[in-house]
């Protein structure tokens, strides 16, 4: 089975008028942790699109006006996207996507490539969170008396690295820095059950 960990950077929290800055991915034997193939690129931005970004999520992630200009067309990450997916097996069965909010990262991502072609395409449509990881095996700590309950410590990516003494996410906001940070949390939340190539 595959894991496809993913993470976006946007222009803004809502994807009907606002727009996918960047986009990494990491595609995972979820079974020996070993790395398949890995993916990232920023996406070309005009300067009217630029200006509606919102200001909040500009400070998380640093993008600026010249970083977008300079990005790659849609096209051309999504005809990348799909024939990476192909070249490695990605379908329905075989492979799951895992995020840390997968309801927003699946929101841009079906702006980059569209649903009905997904389907087409028999992609993978569970997109696994790891705060739902998190929170259940964390119910049942508590309730063993063995850790903290989840909501006593929170779910966000951050707090959960915090749990595990594992380091933030780098600052500014990158999205490959967010894939690799969501695959070390998994790895402590979730683990891989025959290890043979973890990321470092």
């Amino acid at each position: 089975m595959l894991g496809i960990f993913l993470d976006t950077e946007t222009s803004g929290l809502n994807p009907n008028r606002c727009e996918l800055l960047e986009i990494a991915l990491k595609i995972l034997d979820v079974t020996t942790g070993e790395i398949k193939a890995s993916y990232e690129s920023i996406l070309h931005m005009t300067k009217e699109q630029f200006e509606r970004s919102d200001a909040s999520s500009l400070q998380v992630n640093g993008f600026t006006l010249e970083m977008v200009q300079q990005g790659r067309p849609q096209e051309t990450v999504s005809e990348e996207i799909i024939a990476l997916f192909k070249q490695q097996g990605v379908k329905r069965g075989k492979a799951v996507f895992i995020c840390q909010n997968p309801s927003f990262d699946r929101a841009f991502f079906s702006k980059l490539i569209d649903p009905d072609l997904q389907e087409e395409l028999n992609w993978p449509y569970h997109w696994l969170d790891l705060a739902s990881m998190y929170w259940a095996g964390n119910v049942q700590k508590g309730m063993d008396q063995s850790g903290p309950f989840p909501w006593e410590t929170g779910v966000s990516k951050d707090k959960i690295s915090t749990v595990y003494n594992l380091n933030p996410e780098k600052k500014p906001h990158r999205a490959m820095n967010g894939v690799d940070h969501l695959i070390a949390c998994y790895e402590a939340v979730v683990g891989f059950p025959t290890p043979t190539n973890l990321p470092k």
